[in-house]
C-alpha cells in the first residue's frame, strides 16, 4: 500500500525509468571526489588565485535552471551555500553524441536531482563566482518534488512557513529554507562552547542510564515500558539527577551530561516530552557559587555562539552579562500579587490562588500551589536573565535547607524571557532529611499528585555513605538554543519534534 502519487511524482518516476534505460544508473556508487565547496570557492576566488581553481569537483542539489538553449544556468546547492554552474552543451558532450546534455541534462534532470560537476572557476559578465562544467554526473535522482520558494537576485523572499510542512519534513525544510540550517549550526556552537567551559575547569562529561527503575530527579510523569527478559517495569528517564550524585558520592568532584530526557506531559511552544538537559554537579561548591558559575557560562557560550552577549528574541533585546538580578521567591510573589505568602498555609494559598484565577485541585500541596502563583502570576514578568531564589521546602525535595532562613532552601532558578532556563541547588546531602523528603512525595502521590517523585531506595542508599556538600544545577538546552537563535518556539530547535501521526491515503499505485 502507498500514498497517491501527484503528477509530478509520477512524471519523475518515468524519468527514472528513462535514464536506467540510457544504462546510466542514477543512485551510483557513494564515492564521489569533491575538492571545493560553494562557500570556499566564493569567499576564496579571485584573478589571482585563478591558478587554483583551474580544476575543481563539485557536488550539491539542483535548485533553479535558467535555459538558454545550447547552454544552461544552473544553481547547486552543498552543506555550504549555493554557487552558480555554467553547462555548455558542446563541452559537455564530445563528437556527434549530444545525448548526455540534450537528453539527460535538458529532459531528465529536475530540480532536487543531486549532481556532480568537474570544472573550472570563472566570473560572469555579471560578476558571478560561477563553475564552468566540463562534466557532470548523476549522484541521486530526486522523485519527490521540492517546495516552490520566490526568490529575487538571489535572495529568499518566499521562505516556506507551514509548520506541518517545516515540522514534519524537516530534511526538506532544511534545504529550501537556509535559516534553519544557520538555526542548527548554532546551537552546535553553543553546546561545543558550554563544553569547552566546563572541560576547561576540569569538569567529566559522563552518561547514565535512560531505562531506569525508579524515575527520580524531577517532579513529573515518566513513560513506562518494560523489559521482557528481567520481567520488570521501566522507565524512560525524566532526569539524571540522582545518577550524577551517585558519581558525587563515589568520589568524582565535578561531573555533566547532556542528558536526553522524557516527560510524558503536555505539548506547547516550550515542551516536547522529549528534550535536553544539561546537568552537571560539583563537590564542595553551594547554590551561591553556582549563581556565579552560570553567569559566566552563559555570557561565553552567548558570545561563542553569536558574536555578542546580546541577543534578540521576537523583538526584545536580552543580554546574557553578569551579573545577573536575584530576587526571592516570596519577594516576587508579594510584587507581582501584592500578597506576602511566606507565612500561608495550604487552605490561605489554595483561596489565593482562586482569587487569582488559577485553576487549582486537592491533589496540589503547599508547594505545588506556590509553584502555580509564581508560575500564573510571576514568571513573564523576567525578560532579563534573572535569578528567583530561596524557595520554600515543601517545592524542593532534593535540596538542602537553608542554613539561615527556617522553612527554606537554598535554589535558585534562571528565569529568561519569561521562561525557566536553569534550576540548581545547594544538594541535600543529609540520608535521613531525604527519607523524610521522599516519603512527604508518596503522600502527595496518594493524594493524586501524578507528578510526585518516587522513593529511590537505591539512591539513599549511596547517601547513607556519604556525598560531600554539593551544588547542582540543570539547564533547558532547548529553551536556551531558542534564545540565543531567535526563535520563539521549541520546535524550531529540534530537528525533529514529536507531532501526531501523519494520515495518508492508502491506494495502491504501479508505475509502469
Amino acid at each position: 500500500m502507498q500514498a497517491t502519487l501527484s503528477e509530478q511524482e509520477i512524471v519523475r518516476r518515468e524519468k527514472l525509468a528513462e535514464i536506467q534505460a540510457m544504462g546510466i544508473d542514477p543512485y551510483p556508487a557513494p564515492l564521489f571526489h569533491i575538492t571545493h565547496t560553494a562557500k570556499e570557492i566564493k569567499e576564496n576566488y579571485t584573478e589571482e588565485t585563478a591558478d587554483k581553481y583551474k580544476e575543481v569537483s563539485f557536488a550539491g542539489r539542483i535548485m533553479s535552471v535558467r535555459d538558454m538553449g545550447k547552454a544552461n544556468f544552473a544553481v547547486l546547492q552543498d552543506s555550504t551555500g549555493r554557487i552558480q554552474v555554467y553547462v555548455k552543451r558542446d563541452e559537455i558532450c564530445t563528437g556527434e553524441d549530444k545525448t548526455a546534455y540534450d537528453m539527460l541534462w535538458k529532459k531528465l534532470l529536475d530540480i532536487g536531482d543531486i549532481i556532480g560537476v568537474r570544472g573550472f572557476v570563472f566570473i560572469t559578465r555579471t560578476g558571478e563566482i560561477s563553475i564552468h562544467a566540463t562534466s557532470f554526473t548523476l549522484l541521486s535522482k530526486s522523485l519527490h518534488p521540492l517546495p516552490v520558494v520566490k526568490e529575487k537576485d538571489g535572495e529568499q523572499f518566499d521562505a516556506v512557513t507551514d509548520l506541518e510542512f517545516k515540522y514534519r519534513q524537516r530534511y526538506a525544510d532544511l534545504i529550501v529554507n537556509p535559516g534553519v540550517r544557520d538555526t542548527f549550526v548554532k546551537i552546535t556552537k553553543m553546546k561545543n562552547a558550554i563544553r569547552t567551559f566546563l572541560n576547561e575547569r576540569g569538569a567529566l562529561e559522563v552518561d547514565t542510564p535512560v531505562l531506569q527503575s525508579i524515575p527520580g530527579g524531577a517532579a513529573a510523569r515518566p513513560f513506562i515500558t518494560h523489559h521482557n527478559a528481567l520481567d520488570m517495569p521501566l522507565y524512560l528517564r525524566i532526569a539524571n539527577e540522582l545518577y550524577l550524585k551517585r558519581l558525587i558520592v563515589g568520589g568524582f568532584e565535578w561531573v555533566y551530561e547532556f542528558s536526553r530526557n522524557f516527560r510524558n506531559e503536555g505539548m506547547d511552544r516550550t515542551h516536547n516530552p522529549e528534550f535536553t538537559i544539561l546537568e552537571f554537579y560539583v563537590a564542595y561548591k553551594d547554590y551561591l557559587w553556582m549563581m556565579e558559575t552560570t553567569e559566566q557560562l552563559l555570557e561565553q557560550t552567548a558570545i561563542a555562539t553569536n558574536g555578542t552577549s546580546v541577543t534578540e528574541v521576537n523583538g526584545t533585546s536580552i543580554d546574557f552579562k553578569a551579573p545577573y538580578a536575584r530576587v526571592s521567591i516570596y519577594d516576587a510573589i508579594k510584587q507581582h500579587t501584592g500578597t506576602d505568602i511566606s507565612d500561608m498555609d495550604e487552605d490561605g494559598l489554595r483561596d489565593l490562588c482562586k482569587k487569582h484565577r488559577i485553576d487549582v485541585d486537592a491533589s496540589m500541596g503547599r508547594g505545588k500551589l506556590i509553584d502555580e502563583l509564581f508560575g500564573e502570576m510571576c514568571e513573564h514578568h523576567y525578560i532579563q536573565p534573572t535569578f528567583i531564589t530561596d524557595y520554600p521546602v515543601e517545592m524542593s525535595p532534593l535540596t538542602k535547607k537553608h542554613r539561615s532562613k527556617p522553612g527554606l532552601v537554598e535554589r535558585f532558578e534562571l528565569i529568561i524571557n519569561g521562561k525557566e532556563i536553569a534550576n540548581a541547588y545547594s544538594e541535600l546531602n543529609d540520608p535521613i532529611d531525604q527519607r523524610k523528603r521522599f516519603e512527604d512525595q508518596v503522600a502527595l502521590m496518594e493524594r493524586g499528585d501524578d507528578e510526585a517523585m518516587f522513593i529511590d531506595h537505591d539512591f539513599l542508599r549511596a547517601l547513607e555513605y556519604g556525598m560531600p556538600p554539593t551544588a547542582g544545577i540543570g539547564f533547558g538546552i532547548e529553551r536556551l538554543a531558542m534564545l540565543l537563535t531567535g526563535n520563539v518556539s521549541i520546535q524550531d530547535v529540534l530537528f525533529f519534534p514529536q507531532m501526531r501521526p501523519e494520515k495518508q491515503a492508502a491506494v495502491n499505485v504501479s508505475i509502469t
